[in-house]
């Protein structure tokens, strides 16, 4: 058999690299604060783990159907006139395995073979590489320190291609930045006088520490909104999100989904409606990301990284590292290896300027994260 097809040779994700390196050191007795992978470290919800308990031991799981449970689907409704006083037609909602399979669908459903997609740099690294195993097109957008690490209309009206859509997410990966509201109006206007079809990843709405999210779909019944249960909903393992489609778009993705997913995982659909139900727990977690956040803010200065993104929500910090190494992915290697500390290098996220990066991610126990501060302090000092 040859190499496989020319849509399947995309780049590997390092942090998952540098994350099964740090568990074999940690299989061999070493000492190692996780830093690297962006999930919670709590576990779901109670309540979440309780009504999967019960079906389990209750309830045959069969399919739902292909555009999820109409309960989940009606209490996601009623979460949008909670969290952002917005009513949404449930019909619009359409869970998914994961945001990564509401990511498929979208890209399936709006974009053709030679479209191009504007996505910022640095990004998830996902986006990039369905969009080039689907041979779409990209339109790479910097957004480095002199624009804050946030998308705003100056970098679109700056393109020299025409580009048949957008992808944004706010607050974003591996950044935690988080787009001006002012600014999400003008890009949002922006993309419907160009008529450019916008993503916006909003799977770590809930974790913002300054500001509330604001949802593109409240300035927009066109666009297409990704979210998930893994970041704020402490659910990464259940792989299950959803999205908020325009209504014309609803059939067309249902399609999509009974051939490529049949329905979304049942168990994690009934245990997320005890999640929906959790909320106080969910925002106690929060306000220990936020205790973690200061942390970060204090001590990085501290040990000679003084450059960082500004942290607006998710659980990271993306930190200049380039007057200590030319090589972020090496700084990380050693990082591990001397300190026992993981974390992530841009190049992950960001193929040309990311050699000068690191991301950590802060959402373990505040106690963890300030013993990785000792040890990182006590290495470049």
């Amino acid at each position: 058999m040859g190499q496989g097809s020319k849509r399947s040779q995309v780049s590997p994700f390092i942090v998952m690299d540098i994350m099964r390196e740090a568990n074999e050191l940690e299989a061999k007795g070493k000492s190692i604060i996780h830093m690297e992978v962006g999930q919670p470290s709590t576990s779901a919800p109670r309540q979440a783990l309780r009504t999967a308990g019960k079906v389990l031991l209750q309830e045959r799981l069969g399919y739902t159907e292909a555009l999820g449970d109409i309960d989940l689907r009606k209490k996601i409704s009623q979460f949008y006139i909670a969290r952002y006083n917005l009513e949404i037609d449930f019909n619009r909602i359409i869970v998914t395995t994961g945001a990564s399979g509401g990511l498929q669908l979208a890209f399936l459903s709006l974009f053709d073979a030679g479209d191009r997609v504007a996505l910022t740099e640095p990004c998830y690294p996902g986006y990039r590489n369905m969009l080039s195993s689907m041979n779409i097109e990209i339109e790479k957008l910097s957004i480095g320190p002199e624009y804050d690490f946030r998308l705003n209309v100056e970098v679109l009206e700056k393109m020299s291609n025409r580009i048949d859509g957008l992808i944004m997410s706010s607050p974003g990966n591996p950044t935690g930045s988080m787009t001006k509201a002012e600014q999400l109006e003008l890009i949002v206007s922006w993309c419907q006088e160009n008529q450019v079809k916008l993503i916006s990843d909003e799977i770590y709405h809930g974790i913002e520490y300054e500001e509330p999210a604001i949802t593109a779909v409240n300035l927009d019944n066109d666009s297409i909104v990704i979210n998930s249960f893994s970041k704020y909903f402490s659910m990464t393992g259940w792989r299950l999100g959803w999205m908020v489609v325009p209504e014309n778009m609803i059939r067309t993705i249902e399609r999509l989904a009974q051939n490529l997913f049949i329905s979304p995982p049942t168990i994690s659909q009934l245990a997320a409606l005890g999640s929906l139900d959790s909320l106080e727990e969910l925002n106690q977690t929060v306000a220990r990301y936020k205790k973690n956040r200061e942390l970060m803010i204090s001590r990085l200065p501290q040990c000679g990284l003084s450059k960082f993104a500004p942290i607006d929500g998710a659980f990271y910090a993306y930190v200049d590292v380039s007057n200590l190494a030319d090589n972020s992915e090496i700084f990380c290697r050693e990082m591990l290896r001397e300190i026992g500390v993981a974390i992530t290098p841009g190049i992950d996220f960001d193929r040309e300027n990311g050699m000068r990066y690191v991301r950590f991610c802060f959402s373990g126990l505040t106690e963890e994260i300030n013993e990785a501060m000792n040890r990182l302090s006590n290495w470049l000092n």
